[in-house]
């Protein structure tokens, strides 16, 4: 941890995100939500969640997990006494953004065809299934 410790302008201890992704093993987990870092070592057992979500996010970026699965107030009043500082402002913008949406948005691209091509099929084989039997029964 540095020379000197730093401390944001309301005295709460600035981490810095290399810090941060050393703490994940079992002795010492953090994690990061909301740009604000926790120390759930001690919780690991008793998230109801089960200890295997919280040691996926070790070390790491758990905003979105967190917000995604729409915790209680009960629950985030609980993740409170559990900070113990803040990401130091000149790494938040380090933190991995999810690759989902990169994923999702080159899926979407690649299936345009697919998405358009398929249903004009299905539409064109049932205008000349419904022709033929109206064929059929005249």
């Amino acid at each position: 941890m540095g020379d000197t410790e730093e401390k944001s302008p309301d005295g709460v201890r600035y981490y810095r995100l290399s810090e941060v992704e050393e703490q994940n093993t079992f002795k010492s987990t953090w994690i990061i939500i909301h740009n604000k870092v926790y120390d759930v070592t001690g919780f690991l057992e008793e998230h109801p969640g089960g200890e295997e979500v919280l040691r996926e996010q070790a070390g790491g970026n758990a905003t979105e997990s967190f917000e995604d699965v729409g915790h209680s107030s009960d629950a985030r009043e609980m993740a409170s006494s559990m900070m113990i500082g803040e990401l130091h402002p000149d790494d938040r913008d380090k933190l991995a953004k999810p690759v989902e949406i990169l994923v999702t948005t080159l899926t979407d691209e690649t299936n345009w065809w697919s998405n358009l091509l398929i249903p004009a099929l299905v539409a064109a084989i049932v205008t000349l299934m419904y022709r033929l039997y109206t064929a059929e029964s005249e």
